[in-house]
């Protein structure tokens, strides 16, 4: 029977248990790895500070390490009863050393072992995005110096406007990436805080090095007031779930775009049909499914930004069980963020423009607004020449 670590010799009523645990002890198989990292560099400073003999750690280090290779390899399983990680890794340890494995939880609590094991995955899926996001601006470069010179109407209320080109189109995605990665720099450093010692939210009452903490564990720096600490878990969630937005909201505007352009009756992209989708009732359909999903995805991102902005809202400082919630939403925004970024790679790696069709959709109509600063130039004031051109298009529809 595994312990819990609030074990106090009362049994819970069952349905309690199971709806406060949740899917946790699933969810947290996602985080283990983190946290058992995390819980060899407090063995190592917890013998620094002398409340482990060297023996202790070392064997204590040994045991963690091979809990971390059989994490790896699937071959071990957070139980219900055990809740989380913590207490499993904590299971693990007391099962395999007895007494030497009861010290590792001394000088920390569930609440920032978490939010210590969290952080390290936040940086480490938020330094993953940053890399898929210059793969992707990669694929633009080389989609604009094979067609960028192709000239097609851009559009303003979904009805042709003026001549552009799929430089400045593709482009203007690239550029919006840039700014992303910007906001990914920003969410970085300010997440980039070791909040491994600060206990519930009001410190450990004993003597604890967390400046070495930080450092072994890859941090920049320790996040010293433990009410803060506590306090930032939503606002950080919420501070990286609005940049991933920003990401998601960037390719959900393009999707629509190749969706658009690549219309039968429109045709300036051709897209793939190996990138595509079919209809199981008609059979010439080609589907961009693809990128449907990826203009969907927005939403669902945005929806998980809510939940983390509004969850943590009213409470009191402090921890509380609520936070619990909000972990599978993080590890379901990095996946899809993850995976909406690496399709459209693939799909620009794909893309073809129609020359034709597009320069051949400059119709004179598309040319009005060039018209009105040819005869600007020819000294006209602008509303003047705006009108006599509006009035020649006039008759023409007329």
């Amino acid at each position: 029977m595994s312990e819990k670590l609030w074990e106090k010799g009362y049994k819970v009523n069952e349905e309690v248990e199971k709806f406060t645990v949740g899917d946790d002890y699933v969810t947290d198989m996602k985080i283990i790895e983190y946290d058992i990292k995390a819980s060899i560099v407090h063995s190592r400073m917890l013998h620094k500070i002398g409340l482990l003999s060297a023996e202790e750690q070392k064997k204590i280090e040994e045991a963690l390490s091979e809990l971390l290779n059989l994490v790896k390899e699937g071959k071990f399983q957070i139980k219900p009863e055990e809740e989380d990680c913590h207490t499993a890794i904590e299971n693990f340890l007391v099962k395999k050393l007895g007494e030497i494995g009861k010290k590792i939880h001394t000088a920390r609590s569930r609440n920032d072992q978490v939010l210590t094991a969290l952080r390290l995955m936040y940086k480490e899926e938020l330094k993953e995005i940053e890399n898929l996001i210059r793969e992707l601006q990669k694929s633009l470069e080389r989609f604009i110096e094979k067609f960028g010179d192709v000239k097609f109407p851009g559009y303003t209320h979904t009805r042709k406007a003026m001549p552009t080109d799929f430089a400045t189109w593709a482009g203007a995605l690239k550029d919006a990436l840039e700014d992303d990665l910007k906001l990914l720099k920003t969410t970085y450093e300010i997440v980039d805080q070791s909040p491994l010692g600060t206990g519930a939210g009001y410190g450990v009452p004993i003597d604890i090095d967390r400046e070495f903490t930080a450092k072994e564990l890859g941090f920049s720096r320790v996040q010293w007031n433990p009410i803060y600490t506590q306090n930032s878990r939503g606002k950080f969630e919420y501070l990286i779930l609005h940049t991933l937005s920003q990401i998601s909201y960037d390719l959900n505007r393009f999707a629509s775009d190749i969706i658009f352009f690549s219309l039968p009756e429109i045709g300036y992209l051709k897209l793939p049909k190996e990138l595509c989708t079919g209809s199981s009732i008609m059979p010439h359909k080609i589907n961009p499914d693809p990128l449907e999903l990826v203009r969907a995805y927005h939403h669902a991102i945005v929806s998980k930004m809510l939940m983390a902005v509004t969850l943590p809202s009213n409470l009191i400082f402090g921890y509380h069980r609520d936070f619990q919630l909000l972990k599978k939403p993080m590890i379901e925004a990095f996946e899809v963020v993850k995976n909406i970024v690496r399709i459209m790679k693939i799909i620009f790696d794909h893309l073809e423009v129609d020359k034709e069709r597009s320069e051949s959709s400059i119709t004179e109509e598309v040319l009005a607004t060039h018209r009105v600063y040819e005869l600007v130039k020819q000294g006209v004031p602008f509303r003047d020449a705006y009108r006599m051109v509006a009035e020649k298009y006039g008759r023409e529809k007329d």
